[in-house]
């Protein structure tokens, strides 16, 4: 089993394997279904032909391990999410880096998942990893991090194929430009808009003071889960809130069996202050009118579509990789902030 480094002396001891590595392969593990607070549980690296596990939730500095990636190339496998979570962590991002899943799709290939991909090339099944394992698990299972060390030990052949393949297509610059796109986009962390994050599947039936009940109840179920540190199903379900504001709009009462103590007090605290809410404070639903394109900007999009259509029939490749829908509806309304959404490769393949 691959070695598990959970001290910063293990860590140090370990980090003069990359001194000389101009490439580093690097998965993450994150629990997110087991708690509210999204947690960083573990850091796959795969370098020098040796395959490490560093365990994050140790509470060491993580600062070592990412000056010592500095200069290098990372290969990731789909490297938004693995660079979104590491960057909240205090990494500050790397120059280059070489995806594995943009190479195979750039290379044709239409089941890019990693086990396919390893399956394809290496003719070695991988068994699925759990969506429901909790990777917060300590100690860490065998059969778990025997999973884990497989998300990176392949990449480094895996990017030697694709270097091949896409330079053998004459790819190679759209790849680089599709890396570079990957590790800009991920400098801007994604943020919920917490102005309409009450409005849970089922809200849209709503209206009125029943939209302000559920509203109140969900502040206070996403308070509890803060505190608890306890995804927010583990306090109610989405039905049980939309159930909720339901019976307490007729004037019924609700009964959670499993609310007591001082979360119930509150959950009851929530309700008084809904049911006084007066009606100007309760949510208003304004519904934007989508704006319908002009006759013209259908024309266009149908034509820039046809032409993506034919030119990704060419290339044997997936139509949204030259240029998704979006970005061809933007270009139909305004051609030059449309064709920024684009890069150099996908604009000069449609003529831009």
């Amino acid at each position: 089993m691959a070695p598990f480094l959970d001290t910063a002396e293990k860590v140090g001891a370990w980090l003069p394997v990359l001194a000389g590595e101009p490439r580093v392969a690097v998965d993450t593990e994150a629990d997110s279904l087991h708690c509210y607070f999204e947690k960083l549980c573990l850091i796959q690296v795969s370098a020098a032909g040796q395959d490490v596990l560093i365990d994050p939730l140790a509470g060491f500095p993580l600062e070592p391990l990412f000056a010592s990636l500095a200069g290098k190339e990372l290969i990731f496998h789909g490297a938004d999410y693995d660079l979104r979570l590491l960057r909240r962590v205090g990494y500050g991002g790397p120059e280059r880096i070489f995806d594995t899943m943009i190479a195979s799709r750039l290379c044709g290939v239409t089941e890019f998942s990693l086990a396919a991909l390893i399956l394809r090339h290496f003719g070695l099944t991988i068994a699925k990893g759990s969506q429901k394992a909790n990777w917060a698990r300590r100690p860490l299972p065998a059969e778990m991090a025997e999973y884990a060390v497989k998300d990176t030990q392949y990449l480094h052949r895996l990017a030697d194929i694709f270097t091949a393949e896409l330079h053998g297509l004459g790819r190679w610059e759209w790849f680089a430009q599709s890396c570079e796109r990957a590790i800009r986009v991920t400098e801007v962390l994604k943020e919920k808009d917490s102005e309409d994050a009450w409005r849970i599947a089922g809200s849209g039936l709503l209206r009125g003071k029943s939209a302000a009940i559920l509203r109140e109840l969900w502040k206070w179920r996403d308070q509890e889960a803060r505190m608890a540190d306890r995804p927010a199903f583990h306090v109610l379900h989405n039905d049980q809130l939309i159930y909720a504001a339901n019976r307490l709009t007729q004037e019924q009462g609700v009964d959670f069996h499993h609310l007591r103590g001082s979360r119930l007090r509150r959950f009851e605290q929530a309700v008084e202050r809904a049911l006084a809410m007066p009606e100007s404070e309760w949510p208003v639903f304004i519904r934007q009118p989508r704006l319908r394109p002009s006759k013209e900007e259908e024309s266009r999009f149908r034509e820039l579509k046809q032409v993506r259509d034919r030119v990704a029939g060419d290339l044997a490749l997936d139509p949204s990789l030259i240029a998704p829908k979006a970005a061809l509806e933007a270009i139909a309304s305004d051609a030059v902030d449309g064709s920024a959404r684009l890069m150099a490769w996908q604009r000069e393949l449609l003529g831009l």
